[in-house]
């Protein structure tokens, strides 16, 4: 198999299709595939420079005339929880947290399809059957885990929450999660980060990556409040988001 490096990498560009975040923008993306020996060296490098992880694949967004999508990361050393987090994680003080290997299991797919048809209803996800998800979970060539969520104050302690994440040598990536559309009150989406910076703070690391924020976008806001937060500016690399 051959070795991925800087010096050998060849990288693809994808056709144009609808933006999902700004409407009536294209985007493209560019890409190329983690594999070998190099793949977790290859990763790191490319995820500092703003390109996310898609199974066996590493994109980043090249859309002709826009720089919308901008990779952010949280800075965890620096973070303190406001009142609205503080609340979140009283109000979830029954949820247990358990750091797995990158299995797929049926429980995880019947809560991910839930999910999905309640908040993406129409989608290309909602097609996947279960060896797509099981897929997109195992078909990784870094290290990876699965982080499960699990209501204690219920008898049996019920799935409640998945977070797919990829360990980096200076924090976590999201790489993507999903949790119980019945209890979107509970503030799952902001509890799963919150526990990724306490994951990232006692291991010593630095930092927590979220993926792509654009700032117009009404489905990207959220990650704005998880200050302070960095932006990745290309050439001149991580800067504060202001």
């Amino acid at each position: 198999m051959t070795d991925h490096t800087p010096d050998n990498t060849q990288l693809f560009l994808t056709a144009a299709m609808p933006c999902p975040y700004l409407p009536g923008r294209q985007e493209r993306k560019l890409f190329t595939h983690l594999t070998g020996r190099r793949a977790a060296a290859l990763h790191q490098l490319l995820s500092d420079n703003g390109f996310r992880r898609s199974q066996n694949l590493i994109y980043r967004p090249a859309c002709e005339g826009c720089s919308a999508c901008q990779s952010v990361r949280i800075v965890a050393r620096q973070f303190a929880p406001s009142d609205r987090f503080r609340r979140i994680l009283r109000k979830n003080a029954d949820i247990s947290v358990t750091v797995c290997e990158p299995r797929a299991t049926t429980e995880q797919f019947a809560l991910f399809k839930r999910y999905l048809n309640a908040r993406h209803a129409g989608g290309g996800m909602t097609q996947m059957n279960f060896i797509d998800y099981e897929y997109m979970v195992e078909d990784t060539p870094v290290q990876s885990v699965l982080v499960e969520y699990r209501l204690t104050s219920v008898p049996g302690n019920p799935l409640v929450a998945v977070a797919l994440t990829d360990v980096m040598p200076d924090g976590l990536s999201m790489v993507y999660s999903f949790y119980d559309p019945d209890m979107a009150k509970r503030g799952f989406g902001n509890l799963l980060i919150l526990d990724h910076i306490d994951q990232v703070k006692q291991a010593g690391l630095q930092y927590v990556y979220l993926g792509y924020w654009v700032k117009d976008s009404p489905k990207m806001a959220y990650k704005a409040a998880f200050r302070p937060l960095e932006v990745q500016k290309g050439p001149l690399g991580w800067r504060p988001l202001d």
